[in-house]
Formats: C-alpha cells, sequence, structure tokens
C-alpha cells in the first residue's frame, strides 16, 4: 500500500471509527468509473465484476444527464403531483406481474424489507417471520434480526435451513426427498411461530439466495414453500433488492425461480447510485398499509429519485440488458465449469450472478474461505475486482454491472484461469 493510499485510510478510520469495513487486504482508492471500469487514484484501470448498484454501468451518460438535468430544475419531497414521478411509478409496476400493482417509494432496500414486513402484519394481523437461517436484508433495527436469524432467537422471527443441493442436509436424497427434507424446516418455523401465538405474518426470501451463496434449489421447493406459508396465513416477501432489474436473465428473481411473491422488494440497482428503493404488492395491501400508518419518507418518490430511476430503465431497455446478462451469463458460466482448479467446487448461478464454490477438497466439498480471499486478492492484483461471500464466506461472487459484455468475460477468464493455476502450484 503506497503512502498516500495508507494516510487516506488511517483518516478515515479516525473520522468513521474503527470497525469500517474495506474491501481486500490492500484498500482501493478509486476515483472514477466508466461502464465495467473503475480508476484508481493511480489511473489504474480494474475491470468491475462486483458493483450492482452502478447497473447499467458507472457513469452511464443517460444516468448522468438525467439526474444533472433533474437537479437543476426542481428536487423536492413527495406530496407534491409530479408528471415525472408518476410516469417512472407506472412504468415500474408494469415490469412486474399483474397482481403487483401499487408502489411504495423507499430510499433503501432494507427500509422497503421494513415497509413491506409491516405491510404484511397490518394485512395478517400476526407478528411472525419465516426466514433462511443465512440471509442477510438490510440494516434497519428489524430487518437485521433476519441477518443469520439462524444463530440468534427472537420471539417473532424463525429460521429454516437454506435449500442446497450442494451440500445438502444429508447425501444421497433424491431430489424430492431433499426438497421435502427441507420444507420441514418451514413447516417447524411455521409451527413455532403459531404454537408461540405471534402467528405467521410473512416469509422473507432472495429468489436467487444470494447471500446464501446462489445454492441450487432442489426441484418444487418454491411452489411447495410458498404454498406452505399461504396455507398458514402468511404473505411471500421476494427480496428483488439483489435479484432483480435483469441481474438473472430475467427482469425478476421471482421470475427466474418460478413464483410470484404477494410483496416484492427493490433497491441497489435501482437508482444507479441515487438512493432508491420500493415495494410493490396489490392495491388492497398498499392501501390497507397507508390507512393504518400513514407512512412517509421525505426523500422518497423525489423527482431525483424517479428521474433516475426511469433513466435505469431506460438503459435497460435501449441496450436489451437483460437479454445480454442472459447470454453473456450462460456464456461466463459455462467457460467457468470448464476450468480445472483444485478448489473449484461448484459453478453456479444464473444471468450475470454467478457464483464459485471455492473448497478444499472437492470429494469432501469443505469450504475454503481463506482460498477464497486469496484468490480475490489475487485478481484485484491482476485488475479485477469481485469478493467472496456466502454461508461459508468460501463463494467467489460474480455480479458485474450488465453491460459487462462477452469480451469483458474472455479477460477475465484468462487471468481467473491463470490465477488458479498459480494457486495450484503453490
Amino acid at each position: 500500500m503506497d503512502e498516500a493510499t495508507r494516510a487516506l485510510a488511517e483518516r478515515r478510520e479516525h473520522v468513521f471509527g474503527a470497525g469500517a469495513k474495506l474491501f481486500y487486504d490492500e484498500p482501493l482508492h478509486l476515483v472514477r468509473g466508466e461502464g465495467v471500469h473503475v480508476f484508481d487514484a493511480d489511473g489504474r484501470r480494474y475491470l468491475d465484476l462486483y458493483n450492482n448498484v452502478p447497473c447499467v454501468g458507472h457513469a452511464h451518460p443517460h444516468v448522468v444527464e438525467s439526474i444533472h438535468r433533474q437537479v437543476e430544475l426542481l428536487n423536492v419531497h413527495s406530496r407534491y403531483l409530479h408528471e415525472g414521478v408518476v410516469h417512472y411509478a407506472e412504468r415500474l409496476v408494469a415490469r412486474h406481474h399483474d397482481s403487483l400493482d401499487r408502489i411504495v417509494f423507499t430510499c433503501t432496500g432494507s427500509e422497503a424489507n421494513e415497509v413491506a414486513i409491516a405491510m404484511a402484519r397490518a394485512a395478517t394481523g400476526k407478528r411472525g417471520i419465516v426466514c433462511s437461517d443465512r440471509a442477510y436484508h438490510g440494516n434497519t433495527e428489524l430487518v437485521h434480526k433476519l441477518t443469520w436469524a439462524g444463530s440468534r432467537e427472537d420471539p417473532e422471527v424463525r429460521a429454516a435451513r437454506f435449500p442446497d443441493a450442494y451440500r445438502p442436509i444429508e447425501p444421497g436424497l433424491s431430489q424430492e426427498d431433499l426438497c421435502e427434507r427441507y420444507l420441514d424446516d418451514i413447516r417447524a418455523a411455521i409451527e413455532s411461530l403459531e404454537s408461540s401465538g405471534v402467528g405467521v405474518a410473512c416469509f422473507v426470501v432472495c429468489p436467487l439466495f444470494a447471500n446464501e451463496g446462489l445454492p441450487d434449489v432442489p426441484k418444487g421447493y418454491w411452489d411447495r414453500a410458498t404454498k406452505l406459508v399461504r396455507e398458514a396465513g402468511g404473505l411471500v416477501i421476494a427480496d428483488e433488492v439483489q435479484a432483480g432489474f435483469g441481474r438473472s436473465g430475467q427482469w425478476w428473481g421471482y421470475e427466474a425461480a418460478g413464483f410470484v411473491p404477494d410483496i416484492a422488494t427493490m433497491g441497489k440497482p435501482m437508482g444507479a447510485g441515487v438512493p432508491l428503493g420500493g415495494v410493490v404488492a396489490g392495491a388492497e395491501l398498499v392501501e390497507r398499509f397507508r390507512k393504518q400508518t400513514g407512512y412517509f419518507n421525505t426523500f422518497a418518490a423525489s423527482p431525483l429519485q424517479a428521474a433516475a430511476g426511469a433513466a435505469v430503465l431506460d438503459v435497460i431497455d435501449d441496450e436489451n440488458l437483460v437479454r445480454q446478462a442472459a447470454e453473456v451469463g450462460a456464456y461466463l458460466k459455462n467457460a467457468l465449469s470448464r476450468i480445472d482448479g483444485e478448489g473449484i467446487g461448484d459453478v453456479r448461478g444464473q444471468g450475470l450472478f454467478l457464483g464459485i464454490d471455492w473448497v478444499g477438497d472437492q470429494e469432501a466439498r469443505t469450504p475454503d474461505p481463506k482460498g477464497a480471499r486469496r484468490i480475490v486478492n489475487r485478481l484485484r492484483e491482476r485488475g479485477f475486482l469481485l469478493e467472496s461471500a456466502g454461508a461459508h464466506f468460501n463463494v467467489l461472487k460474480i455480479r458485474p454491472p450488465l453491460v459487462f459484455g462477452r469480451d469483458h468475460a474472455d479477460s477475465f477468464l484468462d487471468a481467473f484461469e491463470q490465477t488458479v493455476r498459480e494457486t495450484d502450484r503453490s
């Protein structure tokens, strides 16, 4: 780390307080972004394979111009009529399933998930939440209770083990039997909430199980899991903060998973860096929530948010980025699956959201988080940025801006294969 970077890191730690996280063993001092690339203070270029906030690319000219034009003209809170805000809301809900035809805007995905849970509680009169045991849905006090809920106790939250065909509950089971074992966790969570008297308000889940490590889900899981929750009187909330906006090669993660939620939440990529989130649901759910809570968010549903959000929709449409995510993602996944490396246990995911499960032993499928960190840092040295995540912190998470093309994929594949070979020899 050079002296200028070290000094900036020390200033940051002083003013932020110790513990504010930075990526990589040697932190990056970034100053500029363009398309799928970011640049550090020394002018070095890096291929960004991680950031989904600038989902249509860093500093996209159309998004920049839309934001600039709106800031120059008007930005106020949501208690005034504004054509741009209404038109954006209409365009956005039109992307969703027909049953999800009303929207509540927020500023973040965390807020969106909190609103969604409040909406479910208002509709059902119950309090209980079912989630994955390795979930992450945000940082507010309420949704933080869902973070790795399997390792904590809360009277209103129950965690079910996330379905995983690579490291199943029990080896050797058929798809049907494996699915049944995971559904037993959902049943147990529901029974526990009902017996405690709080009942089931909702099942909150990322349709791709993004933070769990993008596991392959046994066939039939989604149909049966959502049915169990609804039979208990609960609602199904799809957290689309990471899964949505074409990331999977389809507009929404719930489409890729094959179910329709009662409520869907959105965040990170919506505004290309302008804080923007939202909740979509049917009219009855949204209007009951508004009536009971009088919800208002000063910075949500603003003209600036609408300008940024609409520009993101424009670019996704005009540049056919959903189709590109599907095609380039399939190409990249297929190529990664052909790379032979001692640490590569599994390659999974869909669209431009892929995971490489890094292991210490391929046969035993032993997670190797330290090895994954070494790969991440070595790729960073080569000019390629990704991160490790997942239930065991050993999954190399590939989630580039949607403008990531086949030439970018080829560049990464060459660097990744070289890094794997060096690691195997060391």
